[in-house]
């Protein structure tokens, strides 16, 4: 056991309340969710951020020692990466995304460039037996994943926001839905279901009036998957719907068709059942086709209305009114549109 002081803790340990001066071990349990201390090795001018534990967004230069959690990474516009199967001190990680996930780079996305080397330091410890020096592996999460957690949502309803791809405006559409309907007089509770660990996306639901948030990293899930994203989904409209909301926004990350569980999500009767509506968020009015082919073939899922950056101006608007017979309203430049058009599918009680 040795001490080291870090510089930045990312927010994949928010629930382990940490110091900036910890103690760590030379044994690394290579498992999901295990935080671990490493060194910066290199600079980058893209994507060099990390999302701290208060939220902010902080730049990471060579030379810094900061605190992720291991895991594994399958995003197509970011890093794909796995999880190792073993690590000891002096060993190279990388870091897979800003949310502070670490693990082993396979692929990388021009946009974002080659990713941070990071030198493992070691396992950081936690100390919970009173008064004894003894240690364990801190790991990611509030609580542990009851995979058997059953769906009991006491009749809150559900607006779920399930998008073509990343980037395809789930967040800003969820953001406008959830600020109108607070304005309409609901209070309103969020989530996210599925994607890599990241607080950005619910601390914006928070920004924008959610009463309440939850996000599957809450469990110790650091990058979800086609296993444990419904288990996960039910925990979360569970967790939620006990503190009573009147309506629960439910953000599906990525895209329907991906590696973080969403089609297992939709597969799943009793969820399927719980969602009064679906919102699709498409990038281009062709996405928009295929995303509503899939809700609708796949699913029987009839989108309650298309956004994102297929509805930016009245030439996609048109197209997908035309060729697919939905409504389409644009979050940015229409949200309270948006928000209402939702709150009357809820008072409507349409699916």
């Amino acid at each position: 056991m040795k001490s080291v002081v870090v510089d930045k803790i990312a927010s994949v340990a928010q629930h382990n309340n940490l110091g900036n001066e910890l103690r760590l071990s030379k044994d690394i349990p290579c498992e999901e969710g295990v935080l671990i201390a490493v060194r910066i090795l290199n600079n980058k001018s893209r994507y060099n951020q990390l999302e701290l534990t208060s939220g902010r967004m902080a730049t990471v230069t060579q030379g810094d020692v900061i605190v992720g959690a291991l895991g594994h990474r399958k995003a197509l516009r970011g890093y794909s990466g796995h999880l190792p199967k073993k690590l000891k001190p002096g060993d190279v990680v990388q870091v897979l995304n800003i949310g502070g996930v670490l693990g082993i780079c396979d692929s990388a996305n021009p946009d974002v460039g080659a990713p941070f080397d990071c030198k493992v330091l070691g396992t950081v410890l936690t100390f919970p037996y009173l008064g004894e020096r003894i240690g364990v592996p801190a790991r990611a999460g509030a609580a542990p994943l009851d995979r058997s957690t059953p769906l009991e949502m006491r009749g809150t309803p559900v607006i779920a926001l399930a998008g073509t791809c990343m980037d395809s405006g789930k967040t800003a559409a969820a953001c406008a839905i959830v600020g109108r309907l607070r304005h309409l007089g609901q209070r309103v509770a969020a989530c996210k279901a599925t994607g890599v660990s990241l607080r950005r996306d619910v601390l914006a639901m928070e920004d924008a009036g959610a009463s309440d948030t939850m996000i599957f990293s809450d469990f110790g899930i650091v990058a979800t998957t086609a296993d444990n994203g419904p288990a996960l989904t039910r925990a979360l409209l569970s967790g939620l719907a006990k503190k009573d909301p009147d309506v629960i926004v439910l953000e599906l990350g990525d895209g329907l068709l991906g590696a973080y569980g969403v089609e297992a999500i939709l597969s799943d009767a009793s969820i399927r059942g719980a969602l009064t509506a679906v919102v699709l968020c498409a990038n281009d009015p062709v996405a928009a086709w295929g995303g509503a082919k899939i809700l609708r073939d796949q699913f029987d899922i009839e989108p309650a209305v298309v956004t994102g950056p297929a509805t930016d101006n009245a030439v996609g608007i048109d197209q997908i009114s035309e060729r697919l017979g939905l409504k389409a309203i644009n979050a940015l430049s229409n949200g309270v549109a948006l928000g209402d058009h939702v709150h009357g599918v809820l008072k409507g009680g349409r699916k």
